[in-house]
């Protein structure tokens, strides 16, 4: 009898293990954006384009989020994982990254992040969604300081985004304004 009451306890352990690790891999698919055939191409790559925000033209992914940059990622390497990732879901890739819409695709690359995957980079810079950034066109993580240094959302260009430098539109040398 008593050899019983602990397999029932075993199984349920196992069963409440299970059920866990289900739902977190079935959070993760959600916010990296696995589970949206819309971010993808034909071929498996993810969409990446560039979007009209309050910042100006940025980087968006293929559902119309704002893609940033972390100022703490070095040498094209990702340095948020953990809680980091969990608030700033990196971009991942199962095929080659589609530029689209404005993006160019001679910056866009891909790195093998610490759990093997491989994330989506924009001119060396990993990028990342911000789960505020609940619809189009949204820039809530923009300049933010969390995990250790700032988040700044990424131009055509493949530079990061300065609330002081948007002007609206992609400045030109000459013209009128001196």
């Amino acid at each position: 009898m008593r050899l019983h009451k602990y397999f029932l306890l075993g199984v349920t352990a196992v069963v409440a293990m299970a059920a866990m690790t289900g739902d977190a891999l079935a959070t993760t698919h959600t916010t990296t954006g696995l589970s949206d055939r819309s971010t993808r191409s034909a071929s498996g790559g993810v969409k990446v384009a560039v979007a009209n925000t309050a910042l100006g033209r940025v980087l968006v992914d293929g559902r119309g989020r704002t893609l940033y940059l972390f100022g703490k990622d070095k040498h094209g390497r990702s340095a948020c994982s953990g809680k980091c990732a969990g608030f700033w879901p990196p971009l991942i890739a199962s095929g080659k990254p589609l530029a689209t819409a404005g993006a160019k695709a001679s910056l866009l690359g891909t790195t093998k992040r610490t759990d093997g995957r491989l994330q989506v980079t924009y001119n060396h810079h990993p990028l990342y969604t911000f789960v505020k950034d609940t619809r189009k066109g949204q820039t809530n993580g923009e300049e933010l300081d969390v995990f250790g240094a700032e988040w700044y959302a990424v131009s055509a260009a493949g530079a990061k985004v300065e609330k002081d430098a948007s002007s609206g539109g992609d400045p030109s040398p000459g013209g009128y304004g001196y």
